[in-house]
């Protein structure tokens, strides 16, 4: 284990998402799971023991559940940080979690890539706080809220579209779209829905409408892949520089 690595405990009842979890974890560099607890106390316990950076936790558990124990590590004064992975949707435990301190909250199921788009900006967040002894309001904005506002995003992702993103429809966001065009510029070939929502930790579905936009807006045109048996596979090409402008 390298000596900067981020360690990790992970607060998991079902063995099989434990190792699902720690498989994730660790495919991220920089990260290292130093132990495995099946329940919230037992994740207190340990979380005293390990001293571990990072706590992945889950809500429910058998014996202590996920609220009461991110009560009982701020109580207690753990210097840890806790990310929720869990299968609860109910408004009342994620405002219950963040209001806790929880720096990021993944519904299960999810693809690798949201797990790790959450560690990469943990891992930036704790660069950023190590490294500075004093900050702007820039700085804390940027660690509040991990970017500029959706209004600057919108403007930065149409500038860098060549002005023709049109205000974004109802349930479209700047991010998510920027996150989609990043992929794009940054592929050698064409990507599928299916290629574009796991690498930016999306539903299929919802990868394609922001992919249809995008090929309405005329910034990126459609591929038909007729390779192998079934129905023809759409692929998204960005439309190269020269062609938006």
């Amino acid at each position: 284990m390298a000596a900067d690595s981020i360690r990790v405990l992970v607060v998991e009842d079902d063995p099989m998402v434990q190792e699902i979890n720690k498989q994730f974890i660790e495919r991220v560099p920089g990260f290292v799971v130093v132990g495995m607890a099946a329940n919230g106390a037992d994740g207190v316990r340990m979380v005293q023991e390990l001293k571990p950076d990072l706590v992945i936790m889950d809500i429910f558990m058998p014996i202590q559940d996920g609220v009461k124990s991110l009560v009982e590590l701020r109580a207690a004064g753990q210097d840890v940080d806790v990310i929720v992975v869990t299968a609860a949707k109910d408004k009342a435990t994620i405002q219950a979690m963040l209001r806790g301190g929880a720096m990021d909250y993944l519904i299960k199921p999810f693809a690798f890539a949201r797990m790790k788009k959450s560690l990469e900006t943990y891992r930036e967040f704790r660069q950023r706080i190590e490294q500075a002894e004093t900050a702007s309001q820039a700085e804390v904005d940027q660690l509040l809220f991990r970017g500029a506002s959706e209004r600057d995003d919108e403007e930065e992702w149409s500038a860098r579209a060549g002005g023709k993103l049109d205000s974004l429809p109802k349930g479209l966001h700047a991010v998510t779209l920027g996150q989609i065009i990043r992929q794009l510029d940054n592929e050698g070939q064409a990507l599928s829905a299916e290629d574009v929502a796991e690498r930016v930790g999306i539903a299929r579905v919802t990868a394609r409408r922001y992919l249809d936009y995008l090929e309405k807006m005329g910034l990126v045109r459609i591929d038909v892949s007729y390779g192998g048996v079934g129905r023809p596979t759409n692929r998204y090409v960005r439309v190269g520089a020269q062609e938006t402008k």
